[in-house]
């Protein structure tokens, strides 16, 4: 057993909702039966995509609803995304039944949160579980992380496919999560009939890791519009695929930022899309895969821990670069990330980032100070 940072029980309370929100295969139904399972109080669970729980709560019937969950503590409804209307169901619990303590999963923001922002606020609270991070396999299994570094930047850490036995299963697991889950909620939800080209255009991402991507270039190279690129983008984004980091720009006039660029949750469904499962030691992409995996290294400790900030990357007209920029309490922290440790001996803060902000600190992030970094 893996042991997660997130301790559900810090969530779950009468008269309120607590969403849970990740991609899919990543442990919230796991996460949530467990916590049921050691709870002393009664519940019920639901699955969103069973007929019967999508007639019960999509109606938005008090009645019919409080017949059903009223002797019990805890409702918790798995994959509420795939119920119409849920967010008006979820509210009339919290409001009329301020007994019950209400537990939601979802896969798909694009779904749940257009259903429950409006009538939960102030009745819910939100938290975001990925696949798992290098501090939970650190700590549950007691080993360093050389020892695991080849199969993380490889195959990724979803639960399913870090505990497989092999290299085979490992690959089968996320060529099959690939092709048959990635893209589920987008086209179920969204209607959308180019799963073709949602593909390809993953795939096109998957070679830009760390550089600023063209929409333009992605539509004439895809042979759609624009506007359907933004849309696919944006889809993918709320499926929890892919996310953007935007350029950061003060109006400063030697700075440049129009351009985002997009990075992948887990690695292991980047290399399972360009089928490039090779070791480390003869692969000419490890510094995008090492890039990529530090920056959600950090995005995971600043969720699990609550540290609120801003992330971006930074490109002067002339070219220098800064891989992470995070904008913390109204200060600018740069981070520059290099696989080699003798490169990262050698990096130094780009003149015109210290001119155009020398109050900022800087530091080049590499395998010797990884930990260190994440942890912050």
């Amino acid at each position: 057993m893996i042991q997660r940072i997130l301790e559900i029980s810090k969530f779950v309370k009468p008269g309120k909702t607590f969403l849970l929100m990740g991609p899919r295969r990543v442990g919230k139904t796991y996460l949530i039966t467990e916590y049921l399972k050691n709870t002393n109080k009664k519940y019920i669970k639901f699955d969103g995509s069973d007929y019967n729980t999508s007639e019960l709560f999509s109606d938005n019937n008090l009645s019919k609803i409080k017949n059903v969950i009223e002797k019990y503590d805890i409702v918790f409804i798995d994959e509420a995304q795939e119920v119409k209307n849920i967010g008006v169901s979820l509210k009339l619990i919290n409001d009329h039944m301020p007994e019950i303590s209400v537990i939601a999963t979802g896969s798909s923001s694009f779904e749940l949160n257009n259903q429950v922002r409006e009538p939960l606020v102030g009745r819910s609270t939100t938290r975001f579980l990925y696949p798992f991070s290098i501090n939970e396999l650190i700590q549950n299994q007691e080993i360093q992380f050389n020892e695991i570094k080849n199969s993380v930047l490889i195959y990724g850490s979803y639960p399913d496919c870090y505990l497989a036995g092999s290299e085979v299963e490992k690959k089968e697991y996320l060529k099959d999560l690939v092709n048959n889950l990635l893209l589920k909620d987008i086209l179920t939800f969204q209607e959308v009939k180019g799963s073709q080209i949602i593909m390809k255009l993953l795939i096109l991402l998957s070679y830009q890791i760390g550089k600023e991507v063209s929409i333009n270039e992605l539509a004439t190279n895809l042979g759609i519009s624009k506007n359907t690129v933004d849309r696919y983008l944006d889809l993918l984004e709320k499926s929890y695929i892919i996310f953007r980091m935007n350029g950061y720009n003060n109006n400063h006039r030697k700075q440049i930022s129009k351009k985002p660029r997009y990075f992948f949750y887990d690695l292991g469904i980047r290399n399972a899309l360009i089928n490039n499962f090779n070791s480390i030691e003869i692969r000419n992409d490890i510094g995008e895969l090492w890039e990529n995996y530090v920056i959600v290294e950090r995005m995971k400790t600043r969720e699990y821990k609550r540290l609120y900030a801003n992330q971006y990357f930074w490109r002067s007209y002339e070219k220098k670069e800064i891989d992470l920029i995070e904008e913390r309490d109204g200060n600018l922290f740069a981070y520059e990330i290099k696989y080699s440790d003798e490169k990262a001996a050698k990096t130094k803060v780009p003149t015109d980032w210290i001119k155009s902000y020398p109050d900022s600190s800087f530091q080049v992030i590499s395998q010797s100070n990884f930990f260190d970094f994440i942890n912050k």
